[in-house]
């Protein structure tokens, strides 16, 4: 993952480690239990009445679910819409590029295509674009983004923002 740049995003990379200890201190268990039970060659008769093993085995697997799901409806309530964002930036996709309008001041409106690969100097190559977007720090902005002709994926992985513009739907963000 790339480093988090909102503390939304720290939040949901913090979670995601919180799952995969999870995920891992289960596998080790069963691969643990797996490899005891093919070298092991001990028959107890006390096993065959497991009612307190059957417990175990139905209560474990829900206690885990309640570790996961607790953390992930606290991540889910912070991630919701924002109900008085500062400003609005909407974003049209187009078949070769992005179409950005700041509809808040005065309607400043640009294109932003990818820039050429004979123009760069020490730029990501088909991931820099001529024109950028500029928004300000600390404060709530809300994304209203469609698209034009097809399809189109407008992202920022290290804020926590992934949204498809479908052509005539409007997706906030």
């Amino acid at each position: 993952m790339q480093d988090a740049m909102s503390p939304l995003m720290e939040q949901l990379m913090f979670f995601h480690d919180h799952t995969l200890i999870i995920l891992i201190i289960i596998t080790s268990i069963v691969a643990y239990m797996m490899t005891t039970l093919i070298f092991n060659s001990i028959v107890n008769r006390l096993l065959l009445e497991g009612q307190l093993i059957e417990f175990f085995w139905t209560f474990l697997p829900a206690l885990t679910l309640i570790f996961i799901a607790f953390p992930s409806l606290r991540l889910l309530y912070l991630m919701d819409e924002v109900n008085k964002p500062l400003m609005t930036l909407k974003i049209i996709g187009h078949q070769w590029y992005w179409s950005y309008e700041y509809t808040d001041f005065m309607n400043i409106e640009f294109d932003s295509y990818m820039k050429s690969y004979d123009k760069m100097s020490n730029e990501f190559r088909l991931l820099d674009v001529d024109n950028r977007t500029i928004l300000p720090f600390s404060t709530q902005i809300r994304l209203l983004i469609s698209s034009f002709d097809v399809i189109h994926s407008w992202a920022m992985p290290s804020m926590n923002i992934k949204v498809d513009a479908v052509p005539g739907r409007l997706n906030q963000a």
